[in-house]
Order: C-alpha cells, then structure tokens, then sequence
C-alpha cells in the first residue's frame, strides 16, 4: 500500500495575554457573571510578558529553538528557571507578540470586522513590514485605521474593544444585528483562528521552499466553527487561509475531531496524497481563543503565572513518498470505534496495540510515543494530572500485560519512549501533533526509527453523544522508494520498471 511522506512542519504561538484577559472563557465567563472580581484583578496583575513567553522552556520546545532533549534536562520547575536567552524564532516557527497578532488578524480579514485605531495601526504596519514573511501585497491588506471616537461608537453598537493594557488598540465588529454565529465574540474568536493558520501556513512554506501556488489542498483541524444561522459550522477556515497566503491554485476543508481532529485530517490529508488523487497537501490549525487562561483561577489561587496567554498553531506538508522523508504508515491506523469502550486499557488497545500488530510489529519497535502533550506545570495546579505522562504510563501497563515488557521495567518504558508535554492547552493542538516535527528531524538523524502519534477527542463535550473518540497512526522512515515496490505508487513502480527496461537494453545493444 502506498503511503505519504512528512515534507515539513511549523509550530507557532500567538503570545495574547489580553485576548485572555478579556476574551479566554474563564475571565469571561467570571465578568459577565459577577463583575470585576478579586480574581481578575489578581489575574491582571500576573499577566505574563513577552519577554517570559519567550524564555518559558516548553514554549521554546514548541516552536523548535529547543531540542526535546534539552527540555527533559532543562532544571524545574520550567516558570523559575527560563531559558538563558529569550528567543522569539525557532527552527519550526516564532512566538509572535500581541501587537503583532493583531495587526495580523486584520490583515486576514476581508469583511472590515477589525478596525484598528489609527495609530496603533501606523505602529503595527512599521513592525509586521519588518517581518521576515509578510510581503508587500499582505501588508498592503492593513488598514489605515480609524480614530478612536469612532471605534468607542462602534464597541457601544456591540462591537468587542481591543486592549494592549489599559489602551484601547481597536475593536471586532459584529456581522449581523441578530445572527449569534456571527456576533462580535465568535468572530473575534475566528479571525483570531485563521490568523493563527495563516502565520503556520507562512513559516511551512518558508522552510520547505514550497510555492504558495504548489499547494493543492488544505486541511483545517482547529475546534473553531465558521458559519450563520443557518449552516452553524459550514466553514471554510481551510480556504480562507489559503487565500491569505497565496494558495491560488488550492482548494480546501475543515476536519473536526475536538482533540482527535489533528490527527484524523493527517490521515485524510495523507490519504489523498496516497491515493494520488492531491500532490501536496497541508494539514493546519489556528488556536482557539476560549481555551486562553481556561485554568487560571487555579494558578491564581495557588500563586503562579497564568501560562494559558498563547494560541497555537501548527502546519504539516504532506507529500508522495520521495525516498527520503520519514512516511505514515496508512496500512495500519488507530481507531477508536464506536463499540470499543471507553475505558483506558480499551482506548490504549485499539489506538496502540492494534495498530502494531497489524504492521507485525511490538512494544519496544516504537521509539516514541506522543499522546496528549500538554504542559504539566498549567494542568498539574488545576488537578489534571500530566496527561503526558499518564498516557506513557498505561501504553507501558498494556505492554507488561501483553508479555512485551517486564513489569519492572514499567518505569524504564515511560522514561526512554515518553516526553514531557510542551503544548498549550489549546485542546485540539496538544494531541500528539506538536511532536510531529521533532520526530521527523529524529528520523532523518538516525536518532530513532519509529514514533506513533496518538489524538483523543472528547466528543461528549457537544452533547451529542456520551462517546470518545481518537486515532492514530506510526510515522517511520522512508521505505527506501527505487529498492523495493512495497508501498511504492504506481508512478513511483513504472518509472523503476522503465529504468530496468533501459538498463536492460543497453546491455543488449552492447552485446
């Protein structure tokens, strides 16, 4: 069976303590109930800095200016122990701040719902003109701006008011007087979304030298939903990213999964790609705005920095095998079916155990697992565990009750085959994609062979059903294309055949 090969990846984070001050649900939710409470003010006085964001550790893993290796070396507790030097670039994407952000999700939208305050939008042109990849025809997308009397007006009308601190930098209007779906909060929260996939889609293409016009197809996997009231979740965040970004000969759609979602549009983008029917195809998500200090009234409480103030997003390029870059295995997926149970033995088998049997393969043959990646030092103070760590922990119990490990080494499988988590709790983005371009970059460095990477979705959370959900899929090295036919496209057999042929007859004209 033919499968795809991982060109490329970015990692990036929107670095926004005002969007959650504001607008993450938490705070929101505490304002609109109960005012001004002790608890934000208390929030407001911990925000974190740019500079912070920048040398928080997990944070700098994330978008490759840290090498995982170092992360697990790197002294704790992560928030007293920052990195020597902050650094906004990485190999796989940046930390972008505030400011910039905002401009950028003006620049991304076509519907004159942002308007930025006249001089704040002169500021922002002069730093997003600096940018590495914002070109000449995006920045032309900036707006002048509008005077601040007129953006007051707007935000009594029902429009949401942008703050870097106390200062009033724009607003996110409304689309409809009455349409919900289209209220001022959720598409402050779209926008936000698809600026964040159009900064991911911009550092792929710049590290893998790829053509904006190149791309085929794009796959958007984030938990947002674009839409009206009368098709709630319609989109297309897939398309519209794509427009930004110069896609012009792409087309696109959404895949939804709650935390599931990554890893189900990896398998359908790599599956196009496969079949032939897509050459190069890119799987991307914006973050969500809600999830921002969704946990902060337990780090307030307990004294901590809130570090829930970045949005994630992250790309991946997928491609026909080329020979080179490492592969999905489409031949053996996870799946968590609807009769498979809910409990954790039963979800591990059938995302882990099954898919490895099918390929022949045990336990010990997978070098690294990459499960719910979050950061331990955000769930840990809200008494959510280390979700990283515990999905380690029952892959290792299932191999002990498989026979494939003793139980004595239980602990020794969590340490060599697990990671700390190092992603954002964005709900969809730490589902075992942030390892996605570490893995790769390990593969093609001989550092190990094989990972799995493993989405779980909580699909009771929309009260449709009282279900989970999760996939999976093992990422490998290349199978060698121009050796062996296994797994080889069609393309990719004729053209050995042809060289045969050739070889072939030139000896006999020799002869």
């Amino acid at each position: 069976m033919a499968n795809c090969s991982v060109l490329g990846t970015s990692y990036c984070l929107n670095h926004v303590p005002n969007l959650a001050y504001h607008y993450g649900n938490t705070p929101w939710v505490e304002r609109e109930t109960a005012g001004e409470t002790d608890f934000l003010k208390t929030l407001r006085n911990a925000m974190c800095s740019h500079q912070f964001a920048c040398s928080y550790a997990p944070n700098g893993a994330y978008i490759g200016a840290m090498d995982l290796s170092e992360l697990e070396a790197h002294p704790k507790p992560w928030v007293e122990n920052p990195m020597k030097e902050p650094k906004r670039f990485g190999r796989y994407g940046e930390i972008m701040p505030e400011d910039e952000f905002l401009g950028l999700m003006d620049l991304c939208d076509v519907f004159d719902l942002i308007w930025l305050e006249e001089s704040f939008a002169r500021e922002v042109r002069e730093k997003l003109s600096s940018h590495p990849l914002m070109k000449d025809h995006m920045i032309q997308r900036l707006e002048a701006g509008h005077p601040l009397d007129e953006i007051q007006e707007e935000t009594s009308k029902g429009a949401l008011p942008l703050y870097l601190g106390d200062r009033v930098v724009g607003c996110c209007r409304k689309g409809h007087e009455i349409d919900e779906c289209l209220s001022s909060y959720v598409l402050l929260e779209n926008l936000a979304c698809k600026a964040g996939g159009v900064l991911a889609l911009l550092h792929l293409l710049d590290k893998t030298g790829l053509a904006p016009e190149e791309v085929d197809f794009v796959v958007e996997c984030s938990e947002e939903a674009c839409g009206d009231m009368n098709q709630r979740g319609g989109g297309n965040f897939a398309k519209a990213v794509a427009e930004i970004c110069g896609c012009v000969n792409a087309s696109g759609c959404d895949v939804r999964g709650f935390c599931a979602g990554p890893v189900n549009a990896l398998i359908v983008g790599g599956s196009m790609v496969a079949a032939g029917a897509r050459k190069n195809v890119v799987v991307l998500a914006g973050g969500a705005v809600p999830k921002l200090y969704m946990n902060s009234r337990d780090h307030v409480k307990k004294g901590l920095p809130p570090l829930e103030d970045c949005l994630g997003n992250f790309a991946v390029l997928l491609g026909p095998e080329d020979g080179k870059n490492p592969v999905i295995r489409l031949d053996a997926l996870g799946k968590h079916s609807v009769g498979a149970g809910a409990s954790p033995q039963a979800v591990t088998t059938v995302l882990v155990y099954d898919p490895l049997v099918k390929l022949g393969l045990g336990f010990l043959d997978v070098d690294k697992y990459a499960a719910e990646l979050h950061i331990p030092e955000i769930t840990l103070p809200a008494g959510a565990g280390d979700p990283a760590n515990g999905n380690l922990k029952m892959i290792a119990a299932l191999a002990a009750m498989k026979g494939q490990i003793e139980k004595a080494k239980m602990n020794d499988f969590v340490v060599e085959r697990g990671m700390p988590g190092f992603a954002h709790t964005q709900g969809h983005i730490p589902s075992g994609v942030p390892f996605l371009g570490h893995a790769r970059d390990w593969i093609l460095e001989g550092r190990i062979k094989r990972a799995m990477i493993i989405g779980k979705g909580s699909l009771f959370l929309a009260r449709m059903t009282n279900l989970s959900d999760g996939a999976s899929f093992v990422l490998e090295g290349a199978s060698g294309a121009g050796t062996s036919s296994e797994g080889l496209g069609k393309e990719q057999v004729k053209a050995i055949i042809l060289e045969a042929l050739e070889e072939a007859l030139s000896s006999l004209r020799k002869s």
